[in-house]
């Protein structure tokens, strides 16, 4: 139960900070490009490799909670683009670069697919 309250706590926390920094974004760079999301993406990836790096060296016995509140909780509800490049580089540094490269592959496609077919399933359907 702990586990959950410092996922929920964390990702409270990441999820107000994307919004209030796309916020930001969109209002000093209005585009239809979707610059807010972009650099969310590569800020929260950025920081994760930081934390994560920081935390092996500096904290070992604090890594379980902390990886929970911070990596799982507050950087994927920042941005869920930094557990997914979190993932990736795991996979590259155990030496699985076929794996990795799959992940990348079906990770894009298959996510941009299942937002397209969610679409589709409910633009037909009444509101």
């Amino acid at each position: 139960m702990q586990a959950f309250l410092l996922v929920g706590a964390g990702g409270a926390i990441g999820a107000m900070g994307r919004f209030g920094a796309s916020s930001v974004i969109g209002k000093f760079w209005p585009s239809q490009f979707p610059l807010a999301t972009l650099l969310v993406n590569v800020l929260g990836s950025l920081a994760m490799g930081i934390f994560i790096g920081w935390l092996v060296k500096a904290m070992p016995a604090w890594a379980p909670e902390a990886r929970l509140f911070v990596a799982i909780g507050m950087f994927g509800g920042f941005t869920t683009f930094s557990s997914f490049s979190l993932d990736t580089i795991a996979l590259f540094e155990r030496g699985q670069i076929v794996s990795a490269a799959l992940y990348i592959a079906l990770s894009v496609a298959v996510s941009v697919a299942g937002l397209y077919l969610g679409l589709l399933l409910t633009r037909g359907m009444p509101a």
